[in-house]
């Protein structure tokens, strides 16, 4: 069994969805032995922004030099540990009501098509289905279903609609919001997402 481990807060130590993805693969970990992880610190090693050569590798165009040739190598192996997990640990805090642009351009490098999904007469169709996927959400407000706020969700609602299209259907989200309310309100949140995490299956 193989867990991708994502973290793409810039916060560091300060960071809840850091806290959170770490207590989360933690719990798999303790749970599931010989699992093997592989983690993937965006804000560390930053994925750049996707390049005209790099979209055109994935439609069969080779590139020219040898900067865009390592990023198209790079991508390949983006793309490989993405489809060789079985499950996916995702840190997404919310930024300005969506992703930070770290993780929007990892993201960028497993939607490919042939490979995670492809267009059929019949519609899309997913092809990364099977996986799980556990997204660490932190929120400085109150965007859930029902909130005044809830119309500027374009976090979590954007990464199910993305993962969706991939084919993947088991998707959890651990969420901790509220965060810049107050203190209390932040230890609360905290508290009830670790709650969360302790309570995940296997």
């Amino acid at each position: 069994m193989t867990l991708l481990h994502i973290d793409a807060s810039i916060l560091s130590e300060q960071s809840v969805s850091r806290q959170l993805t770490a207590a989360i693969v933690k719990r798999l970990q303790d749970a599931t032995p010989g699992l093997q992880v592989i983690h993937n610190d965006l804000a560390a090693e930053p994925v750049a922004h996707l390049t005209a050569p790099e979209f055109l590798a994935l439609r069969g165009v080779e590139p020219q030099d040898d900067v865009a040739k390592r990023e198209v190598a790079r991508n390949a192996k983006v793309l490989d540990d993405f489809l060789a997990a079985d499950t996916v640990v995702i840190g997404a805090p919310m930024y300005n009501f969506s992703l930070p642009s770290q993780l929007k351009a990892w993201l960028d490098r497993i939607a490919v098509a042939g490979k995670t999904f492809r267009y059929s007469e019949s519609g899309v169709e997913g092809l990364a289905g099977g996986k799980r996927v556990i997204i660490a959400s932190s929120r400085g407000g109150f965007y859930g279903e029902g909130t005044p706020a809830a119309s500027l969700d374009h976090q979590e609602t954007y990464l199910r609609g993305f993962f969706g299209f991939l084919g993947v259907t088991d998707i959890t989200f651990v969420r901790a919001e509220g965060l810049a309310i107050s203190p209390e309100s932040r230890a609360a949140a905290i508290d009830t997402a670790v709650a969360q995490v302790d309570k995940l299956a296997a």
